[in-house]
């Protein structure tokens, strides 16, 4: 039986063990939380005795209680909690975070299970880097410690001997020593540019920085280009702000023994079950079959600190670096070797099969219980975890506490909501994608949304991603939440305010575990985090901890609150609405636009009519289908209609629907996994959402091979593309031809 099975849903897939005794430091944190529970309470009986029944007894404002019962404390005591150690996915420690998710959605009545997965992570089990110069009398070799240091009176140094040694997942195993060329961002076009400069990367270490792309990449790109081994570096123009500024404790910026550290793995999911759940039982490739895919590094690489960096490029011969590759006032001359620093690197790693667990709740749906609102938030983290994942994990529970107290006031949601804390995200989106393809043919009929947050807080802003048929449900829910940082204005009055540009991104990339729901699957997704985006200044570092958020990401945890109350709120409009408050108007335009850029890029070679038609059908079906809302809503609330239905059923199907029709069993050309036409992520850089993404690398391959065939390719995905869109409009219409 299918795990989302109406009954399973609220089953353990497997028995819990007993609790463990905690220790002192996590009782101290549990009783926190239990006070911030009881304030959150207390908030409750006030909000009541402010807002006494009339008679006769008016329907219960659900939506303005839920608002009225934020806790900032509630969500910095979760997250002080979830933080005291490093829990790296399939280590004991992030078997307790798990633990702790569990027992604080039980704790709220919900029913509440862990579904394990065995999949393949990595770890470190040597690194060792050092400098020399091929030139020169003396030939001083330095070797670097790799270690991120703590500072004077740090309350997390003691943990902090706990954090796994800096490294990079996947990376292969090896020794190499070569002298160095400098590769800027790690680019296709920064390697062009070295080889237009007559630089060989051939067997040479390449040292890139972060920046542009992830990490990922960027050692793929080094690979490509020839190189024997690489080293990334954190740069203090990104993350060191300005000179003098200083540092953490001191301000927000990375200190210079910080190191980000990452996956270097382009797949997603587990790598011995590529395109398929890790099941029990399940066929497997081998760990060396896993480990020698294209998707994998295949060179040892290591990330390094700004000091480190530093050093090595003080050693560095050949040309001038171009401007734009230039580092921060007051630092080295950047130059592109090769040498004369000459890097010798090791790295051994342990590449395993491991347990992960992923935490579900459920709040069953009174009157359709096999419809779907799915909230998630990955858990694991590769050292503290306080922005990422965690300060979404303690809004998470904030939200659900939230909605614990609604149901004691009566609530019922109309469609089941589950919430889901996803294991092993940093390695590759690995728990939520391989939920997702146990689960698919079940998610694909009866998923309604999936709301994601991972980076919750990082500072000041509100930044959104959603696929379009949410941007009004998301509009109007910021409409109704207070700006954390001005109480005179909403959320919404500040974000339309704001600079950021465009105001509403799409799920195209492959940042977080929306993917597997909108790439894979086709189910409306959404993503919001406040600050000015997901990689900020101590990302993936040993510094990424609860003193860090308490002093720059969230002082006063005023931005966790606000999360939890946009998420809850969206997830409240499409667990209760009778009719989903889906709007594919802005599609139809959106698409419209796109077609346009992709028109000028094959002008005189290929022809985008048969999209343009296509797009024409869906605006036409988006009207239609919203005009029918409009009328189905008179009809309810002139009791003509009842809450029940089948009109109301099959519209929301459609609704529902829609979106899986611009996804193909095919996937996309050059990644086939990704199965969504539209939004998908860039083949330059992971973390990038291509438009069309099928048709835009179809455009790179045919400008590579310049020939005719290749043209045609470009046009058949123009049509393949135009036939998802005339799919769609036909579930929007409802109607066979």
């Amino acid at each position: 039986m299918s795990r989302l099975d109406s009954a399973s849903l609220l089953a353990p897939s497997t028995p819990l063990p007993k609790p463990k005794p905690r220790p002192r430091g996590r009782f101290l944190c549990l009783v926190s939380a239990v006070l911030a529970i009881l304030g959150a309470s207390l908030a409750l009986l006030l909000f009541f005795a402010l807002h006494p029944a009339a008679a006769p007894n008016p329907a219960p404002n659900y939506a303005a209680l839920f608002l009225s019962l934020g806790s900032n404390d509630t969500a910095a005591a979760h997250l002080r909690a979830l933080t005291l150690h490093p829990h790296v996915a399939g280590t004991k420690a992030n078997a307790l975070t798990a633990r702790y998710v569990l027992d604080a959605l039980s704790a709220l009545s919900f029913p509440a299970h862990i579904t394990p997965y065995s999949v393949l992570l990595s770890y470190p089990v040597h690194r060792s880097l050092s400098l020399s110069s091929a030139r020169g009398p003396g030939h001083v070799v330095t070797s670097f410690s790799l270690k991120q240091e703590t500072y004077p009176d740090d309350p997390y140094a003691a943990a902090a001997g706990e954090a796994i040694p800096t490294f990079f997942a996947y990376a292969a195993s090896g020794s190499v020593s070569a002298e160095a060329v400098y590769a800027n961002y790690g680019r296709d076009e920064d390697f062009a540019y070295l080889a237009s400069r007559g630089v060989d990367v051939a067997g040479k270490v390449a040292l890139a920085r972060y920046g542009r792309i992830h990490c990922e990449d960027i050692v793929h790109n080094a690979r490509a280009a020839g190189a024997a081994a690489a080293v990334v570096y954190t740069d203090p123009l990104e993350y060191g702000g300005a000179p003098g500024e200083g540092w953490f404790p001191d301000s927000r910026w990375l200190p210079p023994s910080g190191v980000q550290v990452g996956s270097l793995f382009r797949g997603v999911g587990d790598p011995t079950t590529p395109m398929w759940a890790s099941s029990e039982g399940c066929d497997r490739l081998s760990v060396d079959e896993a480990m020698n895919t294209d998707d994998m590094p295949l060179i040892p690489a290591l990330p390094v600190s700004a000091q480190d960096a530093m050093e090595i490029h003080a050693v560095m011969g050949g040309a001038v670096a171009p401007a734009g590759w230039q580092g921060r006032e007051g630092g080295p001359v950047y130059r592109l070797g090769p040498g004369p620093a000459v890097l010798n690197l090791t790295y051994l790693g342990n590449d395993t099969m491991a347990t992960i667990e992923n935490v579900f709740a459920i709040i069953e749906g009174a009157e359709e219980p096999d419809r779907y609102v799915i909230l998630g938030n990955h858990r694991d983290a590769w050292t503290f975890g306080a922005s990422d994942p965690n300060s979404g994990t303690a809004a998470m529970i904030e939200l659900a506490q939230r909605f614990s107290m609604l149901q004691k006031q009566g609530w019922k949601p109309r469609r089941t909501i589950v919430f889901c804390s996803w294991d092993a995200e940093e390695y590759g989106l690995t728990g939520s994608t391989e939920w997702v393809e146990e689960n698919l043919e079940m998610l694909s009929s009866r998923a309604v949304a999936y709301l994601n947050i991972d980076v919750s807080v990082v500072g000041p802003g509100f930044l959104p991603s959603t696929t379009p048929q949410l941007d009004e449900l998301l509009q109007e829910a910021t409409k109704v939440v207070q700006d954390p940082d001005n109480s005179s204005q909403t959320v919404y009055d500040s974000w339309i305010k704001s600079n950021i540009y465009p105001r509403v991104l799409r799920l195209g990339d492959g940042g977080s575990d929306y993917s597997a729901f909108v790439q894979h699957v086709g189910i409306p997704s959404m993503n919001i985090l406040f600050g000015e985006g997901p990689v900020y200044p101590v990302y993936h570092s040993l510094y990424d901890d609860y003193v860090w958020m308490a002093k720059f990401g969230d002082p006063g945890f005023r931005r966790h609150v606000a999360a939890a109350s946009i998420w809850g709120m969206m997830a409240l409009r499409l667990a209760s609405d009778e009719i989903l408050p889906f709007n594919y108007i802005s599609y139809a335009v959106e698409l419209e636009a796109y077609t346009k850029v992709v028109e000028n890029e094959v002008k005189g070679t290929a022809t985008c009519s048969p999209l343009y038609d296509s797009i024409r059908a869906l605006r036409k079906a988006a009207i239609k289908v919203n005009n029918e809302q409009k009328e189905l809503q008179k009809q309810l609330l002139s009791k003509q209609l009842n809450r029940d239905s089948l009109k109301i059923r099959q519209l929301n199907d459609r609704l529902m629907q829609a979106e899986r029709a611009f996804t193909s069993r095919e996937g996309i050309f050059k990644l086939e996994w990704f199965k969504h036409l539209v939004y998908g992520p860039s083949d330059q850089n992971d973390w990038d959402t291509a438009i069309y993404p099928g048709v835009a690398n179809a455009i790179t391959s045919a400008r590579s091979s310049n020939n005719s065939e290749s043209w045609k390719f470009v046009q058949r995905e123009i049509y393949r593309v135009a036939r998802a869109v005339t799919q769609a409009s036909a579930i929007l219409s409802g109607r066979l031809t």
